[in-house]
C-alpha cells in the first residue's frame, strides 16, 4: 500500500506542465534572492474545441524556492475565453457527456497542488463556459473563476 501511494505520488510530481504561451507578467513583491514574486499571463487554445482561446492569469512564487520548482503558487487565477475562429463541436460535448473535462492543468506546488481549467456546456444558450480551480491532495480552494464562450458564426 506504502508502495502504490508513494508511486502515484512520483507520477504526480512528474506531470509535465500544461502547454500554453506566455504574454507577459507583472513582478508584485521584490525578492533579494531569486525572482520576483509576479502574476503571470497566459494564453491556451481548447484542445478539443477549435476557436476558442482562454486567458489565464495567475500568481507565480519566486525567491529561491520558486527559482528551484518547490514553491507553492496560492489559488488566485482569473479566466477569460474568447472564440478565435469558426466553431464545431463534438456531439459528446453537446450532450453534455464531457462535461467537466479538463482542458489545461498546470502543476503549482512540487507535488500537492494544481490548477485547472474545466469546460461545461449549456445547451440551453448554446454557449461554452470555462472554470478555473486550484486542488489539492488534502485540501482545495474555493477560489475561482468562469468565463463564458458563446458560440456565434464566424465570418
Amino acid at each position: 500500500m506504502k508502495n502504490n501511494i508513494f508511486i502515484g505520488l512520483l507520477l504526480l510530481a512528474c506531470i509535465t506542465p500544461a502547454l500554453a504561451d506566455m504574454i507577459g507578467s507583472v513582478d508584485t513583491e521584490f525578492k533579494l534572492i531569486g525572482p520576483d514574486n509576479k502574476i503571470v499571463i497566459e494564453a491556451f487554445d481548447d484542445p478539443d474545441v477549435a476557436g476558442v482561446t482562454c486567458y489565464i492569469s495567475r500568481a507565480k512564487t519566486g525567491g529561491v524556492s520558486g527559482a528551484v520548482g518547490v514553491a507553492e503558487d496560492t489559488s488566485d487565477a482569473s479566466l477569460s475565453c474568447h472564440q478565435t475562429g469558426t466553431v464545431n463541436l463534438d456531439p459528446k460535448i453537446k450532450s453534455g457527456a464531457r462535461d467537466g473535462e479538463d482542458v489545461f492543468k498546470k502543476r503549482t506546488s512540487l507535488v500537492f497542488k494544481s490548477m485547472q481549467v474545466v469546460r461545461f456546456y449549456d445547451k440551453n444558450r448554446n454557449t461554452l463556459v470555462y472554470m478555473v480551480y486550484s486542488d489539492r491532495v488534502l485540501k482545495g480552494s474555493p477560489k475561482n473563476s468562469i468565463s463564458a464562450v458563446p458560440i456565434l458564426p464566424w465570418r
